[in-house]
Formats: structure tokens, sequence, C-alpha cells
């Protein structure tokens, strides 16, 4: 037991220290709004990843989702889509969590800088540490850190079926202003395509209080002309599985 507690120390101290050098710190706090390390556990996550001989990302799609291959069949659309054909230079996460996503992006491209924005402060040691990611200070719902008209690919996923419309609508505003003219635009909203009479009844028989905000809908409509009146329009779309039924991935692409 001793020699398990100064493992948890040094793992710990470890992330501090990796936290420290970009400029973040680990605090106690008593009002989580259900940041992804209240349902994906660090620790416990990484080291049951690693006694199943899985990644993580891998290990939360099979084991703990029930849902194999579901994040790689979302990457796999994407690279149909063309969305990785350019081989973007910049990328931007938000919310990448465990990284399942951004593991996977990087398999099927090179980027030079890769900025990430999460909340969960062990999980961005993580990703820092095993993929050498940029995390940038997060405040609210804004990516203030990264310059306008920056980065040629901002996505995120299973983000905005987390969080209040608001802050959702706010993020749209910040992905648009520093994707560069001719990026692209990626991320899931649960919309109205995602909502049939069958689906609602299977949310709705869920048992437990559950995440405040999740799973929060999104008016498919509200995102398209939202961002046509930015500069970008709907190129694709498709859907993808979350919990009980799905959610609608949108790409966007920001005209030159």
């Amino acid at each position: 037991m001793r020699a398990a507690g100064r493992k948890t120390s040094v793992l710990k101290s470890g992330v501090k220290r990796l936290l420290g050098r970009a400029g973040f710190d680990i605090v106690r706090s008593t009002n989580n709004l259900g940041g992804v390390d209240d349902f994906i556990p660090f620790e416990a996550t990484v080291r049951a990843a690693r006694a199943a001989g899985l990644s993580v990302g891998d290990y939360i799609d099979e084991v703990m989702n029930g849902t194999p291959g579901a994040t790689q069949s979302t990457i796999d659309e994407l690279r149909s889509l063309g969305v990785f054909a350019a081989n973007p230079n910049t990328v931007l996460e938000i919310g990448p969590g465990s990284g399942r996503y951004l593991e996977k992006t990087l398999k099927e491209c090179s980027p030079d800088r890769y900025e990430i924005y999460e909340t969960a402060a062990p999980w961005a040691a993580y990703l820092m540490d095993t993929f050498s990611v940029v995390a940038q200070p997060t405040a609210g719902c804004s990516l203030a850190p990264t310059p306008d008209g920056s980065i040629d690919l901002v996505q995120a996923h299973k983000v905005f079926n987390t969080v209040t419309f608001l802050c959702a609508s706010r993020y749209f505003f910040e992905m648009a202003r520093v994707t560069r003219p001719g990026g692209r635009i990626v991320f899931d909203v649960m919309t109205e395509t995602c909502l049939d009479p069958a689906a609602v009844r299977a949310w709705a028989a869920q048992g437990g209080a559950g995440h405040g905000s999740y799973p929060a809908a999104m008016p498919r409509r509200t995102c398209v002309d939202l961002f046509s009146t930015l500069g970008c329009s709907l190129e694709a779309s498709f859907l993808a599985p979350m919990g009980v039924a799905s959610t609608e991935v949108l790409v966007f692409g920001k005209g030159a």
C-alpha cells in the first residue's frame, strides 16, 4: 500500500510539473460542473487501459462506452471527406479529454502545432506529455490565446452535447475566428436528426441524475445559419454513435 501511495504521489507530482510549464496549477474544485475527469477518472482509466493492452482511447470505446471502433469510424468518415487531405499544419481541439480523437487525428496528419483547450488538469498534462501538444489556458468559452485566422483544422468531439446552448454558441464564434480562410471546422451536436421519438424515449429512460447539461440538444439550422454569417459553409454531415443514440458530426469550410 505504501508503494502504491508513493507511485500515486510521484504521478501527481509529475502532472503538476507538466502543468506548471504550461502556466496551469492543480487546485481542488468545489464547483466542478461536469468536467471530463468527473466521468473518466484519469489514474484509474490509464491504469485499466494499460492492463487491458489497449490505448486509452480504444479502452474507453470498447470497455467504458461499449462501442468498439466508434472513434475510429468518425476519423475514417472525416478522412473520406478529405478533411485530412491537405495535411493541416495547425490543429486546435476543444475538450480532447482522454485524447482518443487527438491520437487518431495525429495518425492522419502531422501538424507542426496542435493546440488543446482542456479543463481537466490531469488529462491536459497527460496529453502534453504523451503527444507533445500545446495546452492553452482555459477560461469560460473562449479561445483567446489563439490568434485570429491561425488554425487549419478546428475540431471538438463529444463536447457540445455536454454543455449549455450559450456555451456552445460562444465557442462557435471563437472557432470561426481562429480558423484560417480555407480551413475546416469539425464538431458534433445533438440535432433534431438525432432525436426521433425512439431516441428521446431511450434518453429519457436513462436512470440517475446524470450530467446536469448532458445530453444537450442543438438545432441544426441554428448551427448552419450561424456559421454562414461567419463565412463558413456546411460541406458534409454524418451520424456518429453516442450513448444510447447518436450525434451529428458537421463539417464546415471557411471561405477564402
